[in-house]
């Protein structure tokens, strides 16, 4: 298993991690789970179900390793007349969030995550002295919540909370479907005929800022819906026309910038068993790009997703690194200075570009590998 820096919190986190929302099984079918995603090595853990059962199952499987894992408890997730409800009055956070705390046997969860945040209004009322960030804030004060992050389907939201230092860190979908969808607050649009519309329309900017942006400000990413509750693996359902494998999503996910860690549903030890084949597959099973560009519907022609085809450069640049940074620089006004060392650190740079293009010949999307490369090595000067 690999880890990666999960943002400016500190924490180094599992890049595939376990989303517990799937987990409505027996407390021992939740204890096989578990011990299966800790032998692969997984360590972060999401948990937003307010169902009191699955919490129980989860937190009893969880008793005595506690501390080998990384976990993400929603505050705003609540179960109310034996439903789940979102919900901002503290009368009902307040307990369901202790109650979470009581099933999981622990005294901190070390990511606070502000529940499901789609909408601008619900955004500012949040921030705007809430009685529920106040919550937020002592908790965050007592070390009852370690790190403060906030989950969001809604690029315009998730850039708002990037921009916010008070956050560290969010829980975002990503895959390449919803990449292509305009910002919205109606979930629902994912994943009908208006999803399917989108894959016609090419990758949204505003998606590729935020996560260029997110790496900027050194705000770490979980990911969420990355299989696109499994749309992705059937051709017929498929937006694209195709269907892609869990291996491929995951690398999608993975290759985002700011991307820490995938929340994979696990309902069995086998499911845990498909995800972490990530961690051995060939760059041949990761390869999402050469399916997405062979796809009946589809429109990143001409956009680079830094799926690596272009490898190797016989100058030994890492073009999709500096494809990275170039995105990331270009989303501001001036090049940051952090992201300019970034790309400095990267060794051979874009000025060693030969033009020689035999990395656009590989490259699935068409992208002019080396017009980029003239561009990049003008901007950052070397």
């Amino acid at each position: 298993m690999r880890y990666r820096e999960l943002g400016r919190t500190g924490l180094r986190v599992s890049e595939i991690g376990f989303g517990g929302e799937w987990m409505d099984g027996t407390p021992e079918e939740a204890r096989a789970v578990v011990d299966a995603a800790e032998a692969a090595g997984v360590n972060i853990l999401d948990c937003w179900m307010p169902d009191p059962t699955r919490r129980s199952n989860l937190g009893d499987a969880l008793l005595g390793r506690r501390e080998r894992w990384v976990i993400q408890g929603h505050l705003g997730s609540t179960w109310q007349g034996e439903q789940y409800v979102r919900t901002r009055d503290i009368a009902q956070v307040r307990p369901a969030f202790e109650d979470l705390l009581a099933r999981f046997h622990t005294d901190y969860m070390d990511l606070g995550m502000i529940h499901y945040v789609d909408r601008a209004d619900d955004f500012d009322a949040l921030m705007a002295g809430s009685p529920f960030m106040a919550y937020v804030r002592e908790l965050r004060a007592a070390g009852t919540i370690r790190h403060v992050g906030l989950s969001t389907h809604n690029p315009e939201i998730a850039r708002r909370a990037v921009l916010c230092p008070e956050i560290e860190m969010i829980l975002f979908s990503v895959n390449p479907a919803f990449d292509m969808m305009p910002a919205t607050d109606d979930l629902d649009a994912y994943f009908d005929e208006r999803g399917e519309q989108a894959a016609t329309d090419g990758m949204r900017p505003e998606r590729a800022e935020l996560y260029a942006l997110a790496e900027e400000t050194g705000t770490g990413i979980t990911v969420m819906k990355g299989y696109m509750g499994g749309r992705l693996f059937d051709a017929s359902q498929s937006p694209f026309g195709v269907a892609l494998t869990p291996v491929q999503c995951l690398h999608y996910a993975l290759t985002r910038p700011a991307v820490a860690s995938v929340m994979v549903g696990f309902g069995e030890p086998a499911h845990v068993a498909d995800a972490v084949a990530y961690e051995s597959a060939t760059d041949a099973e990761k390869d999402y790009a050469s399916v997405l560009a062979g796809a009946p519907r589809h429109a990143y022609v001409g956009q680079c997703t830094y799926c690596g085809h272009c490898a190797p450069c016989p100058r030994g640049i890492d073009i999709a690194a500096v494809n990275k940074f170039f995105d990331l620089a270009t989303s501001y006004d001036e090049v940051p200075d952090s992201v300019r060392e970034h790309y400095r650190a990267l060794g051979a740079t874009a000025a060693e570009c030969i033009a020689c293009r035999a990395c656009e010949g590989r490259c699935p999307f068409g992208v002019h590998v080396a017009e980029r490369m003239a561009a990049a090595a003008e901007l950052f000067g070397c």
